[in-house]
């Protein structure tokens, strides 16, 4: 107890507080942040594709395939900030060779691969028409690497495209509830840990699920309208601005569920609340409080609420709905690290607390997990080239 009391220079543990040795240091840290948070971005951008593809809302046809590609680069660097800490990356897949169906974390194994084949077969479906015609018109080594993607099959008519149309929305409406379960499955192991008192709530799973929408719906907006000022090219305002009202809506709900959780536990008045308090008011005022809640919670309802129920000049509009979205995505980082780190700080005597702040160039530290977050962001460039999202229709005035 001396230890720690010296360690935090008496000032994050006081006389009265207490910490079992075991608890001085953070085992979750950055890493398992990003975990969540780039596999929510995942399932919510999956969930906008088949919006068009599954339920036919013509209206977010621009974005629709943006949206599916975005999911498969997202999804292809979802796991590791998971193996970067756990280590023995080549050990990964005996989660696959040895299943073990009664283990949590394996059950992430089954449903991570059963749902990157869903996605992989929903882009090809949906570009096998671009592949062969990209085929048609290329030559040498680039010829032969489309010939490949297209699986040695060059006919495209009505009827292959009838097809194509059929496994486009049966594989969509598949992947809706993968999805959901696939980011649920991360509040679901939270939530299932009674002994932390922070994460122990049913309501984890569904709170993880509309928050991954809010930073799926977030990151797509975001980027959509930023691509379209880089390229100096029209965005289709009818598709931004029925993204920006989901993103409200959704927005609204998931913060309300956090703060339902929170008013429920208050209310209680039992021994949970008496050390919760002190962590929501103590150690956790700056980065939940007043950055989550306040700035980004409330100061991204207050903006997308005037974009949705006023009218504006639309160049006014778009920018807000891009600053809010810029917003959201700090908002759900800065949630999962409340959730992911902030469950670590209370011990489990509820009598102290513990401090952590990233290192810049640990192993799980800021850069590394910088890195990491960027990286997807690079490779969706690289699949833009492969087969651009976007039409290059110029802005022939400002609005």
């Amino acid at each position: 107890m001396l230890l720690c009391w010296l360690r935090y220079g008496g000032e994050i543990m006081g006389p009265t507080s207490f910490l079992f040795p075991n608890e001085v240091h953070i085992t979750w840290t950055v890493m398992i942040v990003l975990y969540p948070y780039i596999t929510g971005m995942v399932a919510g951008a999956f969930i906008v594709s088949s919006f068009y593809h599954v339920f036919g809302m013509k209206q977010l046809k621009p974005i629709a395939r943006f949206a599916l590609v975005s999911s498969l680069a997202f999804l292809l660097f979802a796991t590791v900030p998971l193996l970067n800490h756990l280590g023995k990356a080549d050990r990964a897949l005996n989660i696959i060779l040895t299943p073990n169906f009664t283990s949590a974390m394996s059950g992430f194994g089954y449903i991570y691969m059963a749902y990157m084949v869903i996605v992989i077969l929903e882009v090809w479906f949906s570009y096998r028409s671009d592949f062969i015609k990209k085929y048609h018109n290329a030559k040498g080594t680039v010829k032969f690497i489309y010939k490949i993607l297209i699986l040695w099959n060059d006919n495209d008519n009505d009827n292959t495209k009838k097809y194509d149309h059929k496994m486009i929305i049966f594989l969509g409406g598949l992947g809706i509830p993968v999805a959901c379960v696939l980011h649920g499955y991360v509040g679901f192991l939270f939530g299932s840990i009674k002994a932390n008192l922070w994460w122990s709530t049913p309501l984890m799973f569904i709170i993880f699920i509309f928050s991954a929408i809010v930073s799926g719906l977030a990151v797509l907006l975001w980027l959509y309208i930023f691509v379209h000022w880089l390229r100096k090219t029209k965005v289709n305002q009818e598709s931004v601005d029925l993204m920006s009202k989901w993103l409200w809506g959704f927005m609204i709900i998931a913060v309300t569920l956090e703060l339902m959780e929170i008013l429920s536990i208050s209310y209680e008045r039992t021994e949970k609340w008496e050390i919760l308090s002190k962590l929501i008011f103590g150690e956790l005022r700056w980065s939940y409080l007043y950055l989550q809640i306040g700035l980004f919670s409330i100061g991204s309802f207050l903006i997308l609420s005037l974009t949705s129920l006023f009218k504006m000049k639309t160049q006014y509009k778009n920018f807000l709905i891009w600053l809010s979205s810029g917003m959201l995505l700090l908002q759900v980082l800065l949630m999962r690290w409340n959730v992911v780190i902030g469950g670590q700080l209370v011990s489990k005597s509820l009598r102290g607390f513990t401090g952590y702040f990233p290192g810049l160039f640990e192993k799980e530290g800021i850069l590394v997990g910088l890195i990491i977050l960027i990286v997807p962001f690079i490779l969706l460039r690289y699949f833009d080239k492969l087969f651009p999202f976007f039409d290059s229709q110029k802005i022939s005035e400002t609005k």
